[in-house]
């Protein structure tokens, strides 16, 4: 189904054309008339599908322009997603007079609060930045807002957040749509929609393959202190348009960083302890292709879209399958090709069985094969062979277009 068949209003649909949008996802197309209908709703889809769209484009459809007053309020887990959520909205509406805006920690409260005094329809907003406002100020009013959204829904959870959105939510008592959009579905999270959303309609797509379809495994075999000398030679011979790659620590990641300064020039690495401005520099950056590779924690695994990068690595194995989808869904995502290289030691052989089964995932190995039939969760054995793996296809720079850096500074200098 294409856009221009929805019948969005003009301005809406000029401005998804000059975004080169024009056939919906399948997520998209599932959940366009039900959030247009009022119905409350739970969408679950692959990651890197289009649920940012799938959930803007309808709000700002429905968004009165004349009339004052927040009327769609977004809640995100991160302060990047929220500043990339608000910037997608911002270029959705640009041709209407809807206005979008972001509030998130780590950032004056005062700016802010002048930002809302004037008219603000849209508001994305981490749920600890919004509680303050609530709590301290008086420039937030719920009572006008139609539409909830909860999107990374699974990711608030897991960082400490369900008490926050349970007081939120319970703050708004007067008749609203509620909208729920994640990766996963947790048990935590199915207790929230059973006891505020009303008769909510179930949209899951790829509930058995979380991780975008586009994407290639590709996986390496190798001695925990061989690791770096494997990855240098890796992103050396591979034809590279922009890399994530993944630490489990801060530690890590600037050992690392620091190994690779020497190697590569264009390169970046980005963690939770950098201040705001900093990390929001860093990224910008990283969006409009002026770095290649970027080195960092998994503050960056969740619900950012870079659409450059053609290959995520897992330099330090994820902490859980979760982990791994929500990292690797960083490449790959609406349908454009992407590649995942995982380094996988002896002690992770027994969870990366699992993964492969659960997940489904056809692997593809470089150098050695390790023999995995006998791997258990608590041991891997080094039992090798020399590989002769499924051949992999190399991922051009063309495909990946150019970023749109007009859009993101009109969005920092509108919402800031």
């Amino acid at each position: 189904m294409k856009f221009s068949e929805l019948g969005l209003k003009p301005e809406i649909q000029n401005a998804l054309a000059d975004m080169g949008y024009q056939d919906l996802t399948p997520i998209q197309e599932k959940t366009f008339s039900l959030i247009l209908s009022g119905r409350d709703l739970l969408a679950r889809a692959e990651t890197g599908s289009g649920k940012t769209a799938a959930c803007g484009i309808p709000l700002v459809q429905m968004i009165d322009p004349l009339s004052n007053g927040i009327q769609a309020l977004i809640l995100v887990p991160t302060r990047e997603l929220a500043l990339q959520y608000v910037d997608e909205i911002d270029r959705i509406s640009r041709l209407t007079d809807v206005v979008p805006f972001a509030i998130f920690g780590g950032f004056s409260m005062e700016i802010q609060r002048a930002k809302l005094r004037d008219q603000v329809h849209l508001l994305v907003a981490t749920p600890g930045r919004l509680i303050d406002f609530l709590y301290h100020t008086k420039s937030i009013d719920l009572s006008f807002v139609r539409t909830l959204v909860l999107d990374e829904a699974d990711e608030m959870l897991k960082m400490g957040f369900i008490e926050d959105i349970e007081w939120i939510m319970s703050c708004m008592i007067h008749e609203h749509q509620t909208l729920f959009f994640a990766a996963t579905m947790p048990e935590p999270i199915n207790r929230l929609i059973r006891t505020y959303l009303k008769d909510p309609v179930r949209v899951e797509l790829n509930t058995e393959q979380v991780a975008p379809q586009s994407l290639a495994h590709h996986f390496q075999y190798t001695g925990r202190r061989d690791r770096l000398k494997v990855l240098i030679e890796y992103l050396k011979r591979e034809e590279i348009s922009q890399a994530i790659i993944f630490c489990n620590s801060r530690h890590y990641g600037e050992k690392l960083i620091r190994s690779l300064e020497g190697e590569f020039h264009s390169i970046g690495y980005i963690h939770g302890g950098l201040e705001q401005s900093r990390r929001t520099s860093l990224f910008e950056r990283f969006r409009r292709n002026e770095i290649t590779i970027m080195v960092a924690t998994d503050l960056a695994s969740r619900g950012l879209d870079f659409s450059h990068v053609s290959h995520v690595i897992n330099y330090d194995y994820p902490y859980g399958q979760e982990s791994y989808t929500h990292r690797t869904g960083r490449t790959g995502r609406m349908g454009r090709p992407g590649i995942a290289m995982t380094f996988v030691t002896d002690q992770e052989l027994g969870v990366l069985k699992s993964l492969l089964k659960m997940n489904r995932i056809d692997p593809v190995w470089h150098g050695n094969i390790p023999n995995l039939p006998s791997a258990s969760k608590s041991n891997g054995r080094r039992n090798g062979k020399n590989c002769l793996r499924k051949q992999s296809q190399r991922i051009s720079r063309k495909q990946f277009p150019s970023s749109n850096s007009e859009a993101s500074n009109a969005h920092l200098s509108r919402s800031l």
